[in-house]
């Protein structure tokens, strides 16, 4: 007899359907799987084994050959235990053939509990498309999978649950969950930042427009600190951009059952010593490296040229298109990694140049050496340059409070908001991702914002991708003003934030 269960796998973040296909058959007893199955798919057998045994089910004394359709797709993971279970059960009669709009994934203990898996929300999302209606998983990763819509989601913690819930027993209850709410870092707060208005302007305008930015200044002048405060005062997510990320961290194996969804912009701060595959994502089979990790959030590099030369280059690709696809001998996935790119860097090696107090112990080749680490085509997607200064001591030593990071996000949002009606019904979702035809359409310049361009273009030596960068930054700044045009002035100071590249 055979018999089929549906399932679901995983190819890069999109989840497809498998057909778990078993047959029984007379002869010598063997358990056979096939369908490009990896080492913990072939593993599967002993785990099926031994949980139908000690769930008291009789396991057949036949020759078993489970195949995973499509058989021309490589199967990887755990996912596929429940189903080739149930599978074998329906094939030898020891229970009823499943409804057609059921969908089965999870991996199965020596004790018949069922363990989470890795993708449950793509793979969920995945089900909803193919028209599933019912989807029983392990009830640590159901929050996770039943924020897919049009489909109820059953929360199984052991396969005796299960068995008795198919044959009418028992029934289980569907998970039920609340819409997810966006959350805010709350331990760290501009308002514990002293002096650095600047800085903190500039930051505020790279939030509201989802801009790149640099910030260069000595030791000690708070670069990771107000670096780390970004997260307070990005716009809220809506609930696409929560699904997306959750897609990501989900497969990556960063999800549990506390937070099953990704309500806060992601923050990721890999240490200098990542490698390549670590950034942009590896392995033998695809995994999402830290810039895809990042989407929809910020991706911070301190001390940025301390990274090797190949991991900052790996960047560039992916900052113009929003999408990295990494391809290997045996298979290839495409991850997006739409991510605000936060640098910091020192001055120089020893981080005093240009310092008031002369500290600085750099000989100019030393310095040249220094900057080289960077190249012009990376430096050149970078939005805003801002300089951090080092604070005098009557200015540590203010005890007046500055502006809450609440008070920030308030504006943030109002801008971001103007950005997302504009933006209706396209690819992009902030000004920084908007393409050359809408750059023509929303960031009109009048004569004199012309004339001020063109002097400005002409003495910093600007590239095409400059140009473009800074009527987006004075976009964003005019809708943080709430003006429907680019004044003279929103542009002087999206031009100014350009300034500290002509010097490096």
């Amino acid at each position: 007899m055979v018999a089929k269960v549906r399932s679901l796998g995983l190819g890069g973040i999109k989840g497809y359907e498998v057909s778990v296909e078993c047959y029984l058959s007379s002869g010598l007893p063997a358990f056979d799987i096939v369908g490009l199955p990896d080492a913990a798919v072939k593993e599967a057998r002993e785990r099926v084994r031994a949980a139908t045994k000690t769930c008291g089910m009789t396991f057949p004394i036949s020759r078993i050959t489970v195949n995973l359709a499509p058989a021309d797709k490589r199967k990887a993971g755990t996912v596929y235990d429940l189903p080739v279970m149930l599978g074998i059960l329906t094939a030898s009669n020891a229970i009823k053939p499943l409804p057609s709009d059921v969908a089965f994934f999870g991996e199965l203990s020596l004790t018949g509990e069922l363990r989470p898996v890795n993708g449950a929300l793509p793979m969920a999302l995945s089900a909803s498309r193919i028209g599933v209606k019912e989807l029983y998983v392990p009830a640590d990763i159901a929050a996770e999978a039943a924020y897919a819509s049009d489909v109820i989601v059953y929360p199984v913690t052991h396969v005796s649950e299960l068995l008795e819930h198919l044959k009418g027993i028992k029934r289980l209850n569907p998970i039920s969950i609340r819409e997810p709410a966006p959350r805010h870092s709350v331990l760290f707060d501009f308002e514990e930042v002293k002096g650095q208005e600047n800085v903190k302007r500039a930051l505020e305008v790279a939030a509201a427009g989802g801009h790149n930015v640099l910030l260069t200044g000595p030791p000690g002048s708070g670069k990771s600190m107000l670096a780390k405060r970004i997260p307070s005062i990005l716009p809220d997510m809506s609930r696409g951009e929560m699904l997306e990320a959750t897609e990501i961290h989900s497969v990556a194996g960063l999800t549990d059952r506390d937070n099953p969804i990704i309500s806060t912009r992601p923050f990721r701060s890999p240490h200098h010593t990542v490698t390549a595959a670590a950034m942009s994502g590896g392995t033998s089979n695809p995994k999402p490296g830290e810039i895809s990790l990042a989407h929809n959030g910020v991706l911070f590099l301190d001390e940025m040229p301390e990274f090797s030369r190949d991991v900052l280059e790996s960047l560039r690709q992916p900052l113009e298109d929003g999408q990295v696809t990494i391809s290997r001998a045996q298979t290839s996935a495409t991850y997006p990694c739409r991510f605000m790119l936060v640098c910091a860097m020192n001055p120089c090696k020893c981080g005093w140049y240009g310092h008031p107090s002369g500290r600085c112990v750099c000989s100019n080749h030393s310095i040249i050496r220094y900057k080289e680490k960077l190249s012009g085509p990376l430096l050149d997607r970078v939005d805003i340059y801002i300089e951090a200064r080092s604070l005098e001591y009557d200015k540590l030593r203010e005890r007046q409070k500055s502006e809450s990071s609440a008070t920030i996000r308030a504006r943030v949002n109002a801008a971001r908001e103007i950005q997302l009606k504009r933006y209706e019904g396209s690819p992009a979702h902030c000004n920084a991702h908007i393409g050359s035809k809408q750059l023509e359409s929303v960031c009109m310049l009048s004569r004199e914002c012309e004339k001020l361009m063109k002097s400005a273009f002409n003495t910093f030596s600007m590239t095409a991708r400059s140009y473009d960068r800074i009527l987006r930054v004075a976009r964003t700044i005019a809708d943080l003003d709430d003006s429907k045009n680019i004044a003279p002035l929103h542009l002087a100071e999206a031009i100014q934030y350009r300034e500290i590249a002509t010097k490096n």
